[in-house]
């Protein structure tokens, strides 16, 4: 069972402010924050490449604990800036031809629908949308309607920005191996609070963030990359450490996911990216879901209740996302609102192809993302607010 008053001892903010919004950036725990200062104050005291020598173990160490957690092999983890370099590096590495289709999930992310538009632009290739079932998931038997020898990748995030649901990784990726289409899972909100396992998704990728339910320092991620996928690919961007000369003519390419990753990066960012994932690992990802969803539950319940309120998210299974919307105030106003009374959510954008078949919602939407070290008496205070300012 875990100590939610130690959680939260770790977490000087949550003295200071009700946080719910963990899907844009979560509290750092305090072991995280001191292990990014400490490296720090090293390269203060000895040196950015002396420090990087004298905790090269430990730097080393990053891919075993990253691959713990989505029980994967150190070697097919690369450490990059965020969830959208790792995507990125992914994707654009990829080989796409003229009339090469994507299959991508309605709820993607904006960054990588505009990837996908861009290479259609660049080279002619075709994005498809995964058909929804009612609950707003991707359909994953209507899906195997739509392969054809055309289809070159299948893109699903894993959970939408914005609506609460959680997509069926695990049925979609059985299908992409069945048919031996490569599978790019966006897992930037569910790495942290969602147990994730790439052998069982049969995902070829995997990108996230360090800096949401992983409670790591900004401009931090990772990207997996299955060992099979991985040898046969050449990443769109290499340098000194991502490659080496072989001879005078000839390179070759790193046998792991350092292939994808480039010589300077935050190395003090890489500490503080362990040690939030040691932390997830150390408390569990299987109690870390049942509580963060446990709250979700109790959130939208709540919400539901106050008159004016409307609750948006869809999916049967849903996340720690939570988003809704008042009838008589905009998203902006309420978030102020909530703001001075040191409340933190952030507004979201409505998926813009809900809104081509709903013109009656709001084009922005308040939402507030819990997490484990958030408690029932925030979530009573937070809808309290809602309901005095809305009514």
């Amino acid at each position: 069972m875990m100590d939610i008053e130690k959680l939260r001892e770790d977490t000087p903010a949550c003295r200071k402010v009700i946080h719910f919004n963990n899907a844009g950036a979560a509290l750092m725990p305090d072991p995280v924050y001191y292990a990014v200062t400490r490296y720090l104050e090293l390269e203060r005291n000895i040196g950015g490449y002396e420090a990087m020598e004298k905790e090269e173990a430990m730097l080393n160490g990053f891919y075993e604990s990253a691959a713990k957690l989505i029980n994967a092999h150190p070697k097919e983890i690369a450490f990059v800036e965020n969830a959208t370099a790792a995507w990125n590096m992914a994707f654009y590495s990829f080989t796409f031809e003229k009339g090469d289709v994507v299959l991508a999930s309605r709820d993607e992310y904006l960054s990588n629908r505009l990837a996908i538009m861009q290479l259609a632009k660049r080279k002619g290739i075709r994005m498809q949308w995964i058909p929804e079932n009612t609950d707003g998931t991707a359909n994953p038997e209507v899906l195997h309607a739509l392969i054809t020898d055309k289809v070159k990748m299948i893109a699903l995030t894993h959970m939408p920005t914005n609506n609460g649901l959680v997509n069926p990784a695990e049925e979609i990726g059985a299908i992409a191996e069945k048919h031996q289409i490569p599978y790019l899972l966006d897992a930037c909100q569910s790495v942290g609070h969602y147990p994730l396992d790439v052998k069982k998704i049969k995902c070829d990728f995997l990108s996230t963030t360090g800096r949401k339910f992983l409670r790591g320092p900004r401009g931090t991620g990772f990207l997996y990359v299955k060992k099979e996928r991985l040898l046969n690919m050449e990443p769109v961007m290499i340098d000194m450490h991502s490659a080496y000369l072989k001879d005078h003519d000839h390179y070759a390419l790193h046998d792991s996911g350092k292939r994808f990753e480039t010589w300077e990066s935050s190395y003090a960012g890489k500490a503080g990216l362990k040690a939030a994932i040691d932390y997830t690992n150390h408390l569990g990802i299987n109690q870390i879901w049942e509580r963060v969803s446990g709250l979700a539950q109790k959130l939208r319940a709540a919400l539901e209740a106050v008159p004016g309120i409307k609750v948006n998210d869809l999916g049967t299974l849903r996340s720690g996302i939570v988003t809704f919307e008042s009838e008589k105030l905009p998203a902006a106003q309420l978030k102020e609102k909530l703001y001075k009374a040191k409340m933190n959510v952030s507004i979201s954008q409505a998926n813009p192809l809900m809104l081509e078949s709903s013109p009656s919602h709001h084009p922005e939407w308040i939402r507030a993302s819990v997490h484990y070290y958030n408690t029932e008496e925030e979530i009573r205070k937070f809808v309290e607010f809602v309901g005095g300012r809305v009514s």
